[in-house]
């Protein structure tokens, strides 16, 4: 009996609604939660996190089979499917709750961040992305989780921008 391993990234893009959805659609990608991270009030609700008092990220989790797709092509997706150069917000959506993070669960995961982060600089971008050690992730309510799959619709802030190939 064949036993699957799975892995887990965390990233906070601005409004998770944008990410989970882009993230759903890549291969080897086999869940995507809406949550919360990095704040200070355990199981915080939506209400708390957008007063932008208790610290929180809008975040998602992704649970990838890493023997169809890798953390850093998950992480480069991350930055092409968001404005990683915004400090306040992605778009319209401003407040502390909406800044850009890779959460890292070990050194490798930090490492790759870290790379991707100089080759864009590199590149002539100013990354406000912060690279954060993981904290516990609370999922979002029932109903932040797949927003746009049960609305029929598309992202409005978020869209897929080539920055490394």
């Amino acid at each position: 009996m064949k036993t699957s391993i799975t892995k887990q990234a965390v990233f906070a893009g601005g409004c998770f609604w944008g990410v989970e959805h882009l993230m759903q659609n890549t291969p080897g990608v086999l869940d995507v939660t809406s949550g919360y991270t990095g704040g200070s009030v355990d199981n915080p609700t939506y209400e708390q996190v957008r007063s932008g008092k208790t610290g929180h990220f809008e975040a998602v989790c992704v649970t990838y089979d890493p023997a169809q797709t890798d953390y850093e092509s998950l992480a480069k997706l991350f930055f092409e499917i968001h404005d990683f150069t915004q400090t306040d917000g992605q778009g319209p959506d401003i407040g502390s709750q909406y800044r850009s993070a890779v959460f890292y669960a070990d050194s490798t995961q930090k490492q790759i961040a870290q790379k991707l982060i100089a080759l864009l600089q590199s590149k002539g971008y100013r990354v406000a992305t912060q690279v954060l050690p993981l904290q516990t992730f609370w999922p979002a309510e029932d109903y932040h989780q797949n927003y746009y799959v049960r609305k029929g619709t598309e992202p409005y802030c978020h869209l897929r921008v080539k920055r490394f190939d």
